[in-house]
């Protein structure tokens, strides 16, 4: 026995030695990364204001392409919110005035091609794809899509059909009444980048509106196609001027004036009692991404929550042991504020206490020093990763299109590696300083109340949001439930 002790002894001394001696792979050079320069796709201005982009790419036999306008969502008015939505689906299930929607779905499908449209916040676009053989086919029904759309009155039917049965159940899955919520608190509830479709919205839109709407958007000034795949740009260039360089000039639809204050501080419950999970979310205003402190944010956040090496990884879900998840940002779109969040899932049990924990590292970004280590680990994942976002010309021509649309300066991709790698802990600082008050958060909490470990009001006075969904006149939904149950449909007042 003694001997067996004697020889375990001894394997254990062997493994520690070998533990203590220097590790190979932490040897291997990691030479530098090569400069970011990436080949702008060519540029050309029309006469009428519309912009064309050029991306050769003969790797397979395939052409991408895509018409994007500026108008969107927030150029609607309160009592049509969701039209955007009815909007973009009925424009491609319509078809023009020569074919039909689903006369077009025929011949596509025959070609393995695609035309489709989208509409956004901010705005419309139709794109499409197909085999280089068969682009002048498909490019000219994106055309008569773009240009001669015929709105349905039974296709938009079946659009708010399926947009209505999606409203009665948007309150089944507690993550996306969580997400629904976040943007209502911190925009606000009539802001458009905050308000949700109600029942009554989405079926009080007519073709007069969405033929309306399409009136305004469709104009070349502002207008940005883009080109992507295996054609000669001389070529291109001569078939898209044929095409666009007669459209009207138009005015493009303005941006909305919108003001930003934030969530109103304070906790916002919505009850859910057929869960055994809470989503606790921390909420404030994040910055437009044209903000010069937008790449010292961009380490910060990687910092934070970044990935498995994160504080907030490390912390609420290695050390705690609070959730299997756990995520944060500090938001930076491209002409508005985004959203600062901080959001996990936990259990019942432990909802007070995660939000707590979260809260806890939101203010320790502006006690806790950032490391040089920390700083390094931040900046090596950002850079490493940003190439792949932007690996093939179609990626490369998208986020150039993207660029242009909101006004930023084409060379903004070179900028952001040299940017990036000027980031010292000290800038880290300074912008956890500046951006950072845990006195304008709001904390949403959406979960079964009743079986919470702790209450609520720990952790400030309780506000219940009401998460009802309002039937219109002459609409009859399931009768309301308790108090407190957020799962009903309700009459207006």
């Amino acid at each position: 026995m003694r001997r067996v002790l004697t020889i375990a002894a001894s394997l254990l001394v062997s493994v520690g030695s070998f533990a203590q001696q220097a590790q190979p792979w932490k040897q291997i050079p990691i030479p530098p990364l090569p400069a970011f320069h990436p080949q702008e796709p060519k540029k050309i201005i029309l006469k009428n204001g519309a912009i064309i982009f050029l991306e050769e790419d003969h790797e397979l036999p395939f052409i991408n392409g895509f018409v994007e306008m500026h108008g969107g969502g927030r150029n609607l008015p309160a009592s049509k919110a969701g039209m955007i939505n009815l909007y973009s689906q009925t424009w491609r299930t319509s078809g023009t005035t020569t074919k039909t929607g689903d006369q077009l779905d025929d011949i596509l499908e025959a070609k393995a091609a695609k035309v489709e449209t989208d509409g956004d916040i901010d705005s419309t676009s139709v794109s499409w794809s197909s085999l280089t053989d068969d682009f002048d086919q498909v490019f000219a029904i994106a055309v008569d899509v773009l240009e001669h759309p015929k709105f349905n009155e039974q296709k938009l039917k079946l659009a708010k059909q399926q947009m209505a049965a999606g409203i009665v159940r948007r309150n089944d899955d507690a993550e996306e009444i969580a997400g629904r919520e976040a943007g209502r608190l911190v925009y606000g509830p009539s802001s458009p980048y905050g308000r949700v479709p109600e029942l009554s919205t989405v079926m009080g839109v007519t073709v007069a509106d969405l033929t309306s709407f399409h009136d305004k958007t469709v104009i070349a000034d502002g207008m940005i196609i883009g080109i992507s795949g295996d054609f000669d740009s001389a070529v291109m260039e001569k078939k898209l001027r044929a095409v666009f360089e007669t459209l009207p000039k138009g005015t493009p639809l303005a941006t909305p004036k919108e003001e930003f204050p934030g969530p109103k501080p304070g906790v916002y419950s919505v009850t859910k009692s057929d869960v055994d999970q809470s989503n606790v979310w921390i909420l404030g205003l994040g910055m437009e991404r044209s903000n010069p402190d937008y790449y010292a944010v961009s380490v910060l956040n990687e910092v934070f929550s970044g990935g498995f090496g994160s504080r907030l990884m490390q912390t609420v879900r290695t050390k705690m042991g609070l959730a299997y998840s756990v995520s944060g940002a500090y938001g930076a779109s491209y002409d508005h504020p985004g959203v600062f969040y901080t959001a996990a899932s936990t259990k019942s049990e432990t909802t007070v206490k995660t939000a707590q924990a979260l809260l806890q590292q939101i203010d320790a970004l502006k006690s806790q020093p950032f490391t040089d280590a920390e700083v390094r680990s931040a900046k090596d994942q950002l850079l490493n990763s940003f190439v792949f976002r932007y690996d093939s010309k179609d990626k490369l021509l998208s986020e150039q299109a993207r660029l242009e649309f909101y006004g930023y300066p084409a060379d903004f991709l070179d900028k952001y590696h040299d940017a990036i790698e000027k980031v010292t802990p000290a800038d880290l600082e300074r912008v956890a300083k500046k951006y950072i008050d845990p006195a304008k958060l709001a904390i949403l909490v959406v979960g079964n109340t009743a079986a919470f470990g702790e209450p609520l009001s720990k952790l400030g006075p309780v506000q219940s949001v009401d998460i009802s969904i309002p039937m219109p006149a002459g609409m009859r939904g399931p009768q309301q439930g308790p108090p407190g149950e957020q799962q009903d449909v309700k009459e207006p007042k």
